[in-house]
């Protein structure tokens, strides 16, 4: 059976999501700060652990930095022992970041084992049907949020590919 919204259940569940949205900023803003690293930093060495070991240009397509970017933020993390560059086992020539999960875990294990502790009795409490249903927003909402992400960065692409066809069309009309 499907639900039909009306303007105040709309706004009632984007108000939650904005709400949701923040307070998961403002978490990994503290968890961050407590560990020395700005939220940005905290949250792409949460990717680099999750993805393991590629390369600085491999970030940088999966998180839409340039590569000048990821250049920066692999040296605050390198300088913190979070990550560390090595040559690749098959091409020496290519650099491969890889993260070191003893020294992250001894810097933030503490806060997310709490996070994790609480998140557990939270959910234990509920139904197989309620987690089907917070599973399935997730997975929705995540899905949604990957193709606006998607969409996003191909427009940026299509505009930067516009904006140097103009430019070296006018330095030609020279």
């Amino acid at each position: 059976m499907r639900t039909k919204l009306n303007e105040e259940k709309i706004r009632i569940i984007s108000e939650l999501g904005k709400r949701f949205s923040d307070a998961s900023i403002f978490m990994h803003d503290a968890i961050a700060k407590k560990a020395g690293l700005s939220v940005t930093d905290h949250k792409y060495l949460g990717l680099i652990i999750e993805y393991g070991e590629m390369t600085a240009g491999e970030l940088a397509k999966l998180t839409g930095l340039t590569t000048g970017a990821v250049t920066g933020l692999i040296d605050r993390l390198e300088k913190k022992k979070l990550v560390k560059r090595k040559f690749d086992k098959n091409d020496r020539r290519k650099i491969m970041i890889a993260p070191s999960p003893e020294h992250t875990t001894k810097l933030l294990g503490t806060a997310f084992a709490d996070l994790q502790v609480r998140i557990i009795e939270h959910f234990s409490h509920l139904s197989k049907v309620e987690m089907q249903i917070i599973e399935k927003y997730l997975l929705a909402t995540i899905e949604i949020m990957d193709t606006v992400t998607r969409n996003f960065r191909a427009a940026k692409a299509v505009s930067a590919k516009r904006q140097n066809l103009m430019h070296s069309k006018v330095g030609h009309s020279k």
